[in-house]
């Protein structure tokens, strides 16, 4: 068996060799997940309130930005899928999917926080879910040692309660509070 992780098929334009079948297969999930968060997102900022200053509405600029990313991805995602089409069949499609996922493992936990941490920040507020955040990436990517572990609870405290308090005293802008904490 050859180290290759797919065959290339006769005739087929050879990619950059540095990618695989796998990487380009999660390239292509990542621009079709962007594409729905992008869909998703516009519907959404069609629904923000409209102002006397804004002739155009609130939710023109953010539809402006994510019509422009969707249609970036849809772009760059007919291209993987064009570059998947040329290979003929996967030597070990499994073994391959599973290096890159092992490969990513930690932008793939930062994102999965990131996720849990947009998903919480209404019920906790802006202090404590930016705190959990904070830490849970500190801690995620600091060395496994307590001097590490300790400059992680002070930066997350003072980038998250600190924060709050800055734009509340000085900007006058108030973060979410949380619903658990009205």
């Amino acid at each position: 068996m050859s180290d290759r992780p797919f065959v290339e098929a006769e005739g087929a334009v050879p990619s950059a060799p540095s990618r695989s079948v796998a990487e380009e297969a999660a390239r292509l999930a990542s621009y079709l997940l962007l594409i729905a968060v992008s869909g998703g997102l516009y519907i959404v900022a069609g629904d923000l309130p409209a102002s006397r200053w804004e002739p155009l509405g609130a939710g023109a600029f953010p539809r402006l930005v994510l019509g422009t990313l969707a249609f970036f991805c849809a772009i760059a995602a007919i291209d993987s899928a064009r570059k998947l089409a040329t290979r003929r069949r996967w030597a070990q499609p499994g073994a391959g999917v599973r290096a890159w996922l092992a490969r990513h493992r930690l932008v793939l936990a930062l994102f999965a926080g990131f996720g849990v941490y947009l998903a919480i920040i209404a019920e906790l507020g802006f202090s404590l879910a930016s705190f959990l955040f904070l830490l849970f990436a500190q801690v995620l990517l600091a060395p496994r040692r307590w001097q590490a572990w300790l400059t992680a609870l002070v930066i997350a405290f003072v980038f998250s309660w600190g924060v709050n308090l800055l734009f509340a005293e000085d900007f006058e802008v108030f973060l979410p509070r949380g619903r658990l904490f009205r």
